[in-house]
């Protein structure tokens, strides 16, 4: 067990780290989506704490009925089908609508769609909600349904989120508000997947604009919009070539026109700087009570906390290290809420020395989980022994992980021939809690003559870059949004899904993929258990991470806010919420 000591160390390295660092951008703390990227950056414990400014008279918030926002990293597309990570996936959830939802206990509910039934093991039919308006004024039809879904499949869009539906195999039309999805085999989880974030249904006249643009776009195709629907449900090579021409031009007219049915409508917005929304007059159930809500990019922590000191954001992402700051201060109050989050620092297993799974194990047995929570994290969560959370369906307590054993991880070192060591980096956006995870596990790694350098990426690029292969090791994190072990696990580990759907750990294991292809086939929720728990114990011995904690969500509120909660895939629910002077 190492010593205080050690912390001590990794807290003046960390101060040294971030002094000379320049920040670009701020991090989330998942990948995974949705409901996908929360934030959790740390600080030291009195940066940004200074009691000037922050009177009564100044803490009394911005005033009038507009909520401001502060998120820690920047959203990366308004696009529903695109980026796989929180910032986005916060701001996205307020423009649009799923077809179904989940509560905070991960039950299925109505959305968009007000009934549906399972015809048979692969057909679902699903009653839409009449009355429903896209912000454009068009209406929301069983067609924008069958267009959003088809388009998520498209391969021209390249979505790193097609896992998520490419088990449908077609998408029927029965009636304006009528809709039936049929999957190539019995998919138990279908539900939860349509709730998630990827599911929010854009306006049908959008989504045929994009491609207008994109085709006329594209020089080496000549065909209009409905040409090129027929060819796409024709498939074949020359489906193949004409929406791989057009690719890199899909999606730019959504970006800027991100039309759905939410309570809020898109306004305006600043790369790297706010991103505003306004209330939605024509939704068709209760209005949102805010006139806007804004959500600005502050990357440091210190300077969130100050905002929200003064009340110039009335909500904002804290650090564990600043909760103490909050509950002590005046006019605020933590949200706290336990997560579906995995933080963990993974391999590329296509890399050596990470092709070779003793370095991968020894490098497990040296990390000391525990020491990692209460001296980075503060205590906020708990041990990590596999990648599911407990909540989740599939998760099994009676895998064990491969635990601290110091001792044990220079053996399997020794043995894999790494005895002098080896050389190698590990990267990280500067989220300063996995900036400081990152400062610690050079430290610790140093004992066994691992030099490890570290390095901190914009967070944009650092997405880029690991899905594309480049890294060494890597620290990140995802969240379950879907509360199913098939999304934490399939995105993960699965070989079809390497880059930026989420196997960031470019895992290819033909046993490992066969049981992810039987869970998400199986419809006997026992069976499913005991093939998950099977797949857990494997991931156990291949090693393709480092499993850190599963955290909770902190969030730093003003009193004067009112109907605020954030749910556990750390996204704010901000329908209801009311500003009190």
């Amino acid at each position: 067990m190492k010593s205080n000591k050690t912390l001590w160390l990794v807290a003046a390295m960390l101060v040294l780290s971030l002094f000379l660092a320049a920040c670009a951008g701020g991090g989330s703390d998942d990948e995974g989506g949705s409901g996908d990227e929360g934030s959790s950056e740390d600080s030291s414990s009195d940066e940004g704490s200074s009691d000037e400014g922050s009177s009564d008279e100044e803490a009394s918030g911005s005033g009038g009925n507009d909520l401001e926002v502060a998120m820690g990293a920047d959203i990366v597309s308004l696009d529903p089908h695109g980026n796989n990570d929180v910032p986005s996936s916060n701001v996205r959830s307020n423009i649009y609508e799923t077809l179904v939802t989940q509560n905070d206990d991960m039950e299925v509910q109505e959305g968009l769609a007000t009934d549906w039934e399972q015809v048979d093991d692969t057909t679902w039919s699903f009653t839409l909600r009449e009355g429903v308006m896209f912000h454009d004024g068009t209406e929301f039809t069983a067609s924008a349904v069958k267009a959003n879904l088809d388009r998520i499949l498209d391969p021209a869009q390249a979505s790193p989120r097609t896992f998520l539906y490419e088990m449908i195999t077609d998408v029927s039309v029965e009636g304006d508000y009528e809709v039936q999805i049929t999957t190539e085999y019995p998919f138990a989880p279908l539900l939860a997947h349509l709730a998630h974030d990827a599911g929010g249904m854009i306006s049908e006249e959008v989504i045929d604009a994009d491609y207008e643009n994109a085709l006329s776009e594209a020089e080496e195709v000549d065909m209009s919009v409905e040409e090129y629907y027929e060819l796409r449900a024709e498939g074949g090579s020359e489906f193949e070539e004409v929406s791989g021409e057009i690719t890199e031009f899909v999606g730019t007219h959504v970006q800027e026109n991100p039309y759905g049915t939410g309570y809020y409508k898109f306004d305006s917005r600043t790369s790297g700087e706010s991103t505003t929304l306004t209330r939605y007059e024509d939704y068709w159930g209760e209005p949102a009570t805010l006139d806007s809500v804004t959500f600005k990019v502050v990357p440091e922590p210190g300077a969130r906390l100050a905002e929200l000191e003064t009340g110039e954001s009335h909500i904002a992402d804290i650090t564990p290290t600043q909760k103490s700051n909050v509950e002590e201060g005046e006019g605020m109050r933590v949200e706290q809420v336990p997560s579906v989050s995995l933080s963990y620092i993974g391999f590329n297993m296509q890399k050596e020395p990470f092709d070779n799974k003793k370095v991968r194990q020894a490098i497990n047995l040296a990390i000391n989980q525990e020491e990692v929570i209460e001296g980075i994290y503060q205590g906020n969560g708990t041990v990590a022994t596999g990648p599911l959370a407990p909540g989740v369906f599939g998760y099994d307590d009676s895998v064990e992980g491969l635990g601290y054993e110091p001792d044990r991880a220079q053996e399997l070192l020794n043995e894999a021939g790494y005895e002098d060591g080896f050389e190698t980096t590990l990267w990280t956006n500067d989220n300063e809690s996995r900036v400081e995870t990152a400062v610690y596990v050079q430290d610790v790694l140093s004992e066994y003559n691992i030099d490890v350098e570290v390095q901190e990426l914009e967070w944009g690029t650092y997405l880029e870059r690991t899905a594309n292969g480049e890294h060494d090791m890597f620290v990140l994190g995802w969240s379950t949004v879907t509360g199913d072990a098939d999304y934490g696990l399939y995105a993960l580990f699965h070989s079809s899904a390497v880059g930026s759907t989420g196997n960031r750990s470019f895992v290819e294991n033909e046993e490992l993929d066969q049981l992810l292809d039987e869970g998400r086939r199986e419809t006997d929720e026992e069976k499913r258990k005991e093939i998950y728990s099977e797949a857990q114990t494997l991931l156990a011995d291949i090693a393709p991470m480092v499993y850190i904690h599963h955290q909770d969500h902190l969030k730093g509120v003003r009193e004067n806010v009112e109907n605020y909660s954030v749910d556990p895939l750390g996204i704010h629910q901000l329908k209801n919420v009311e500003i009190t002077n």
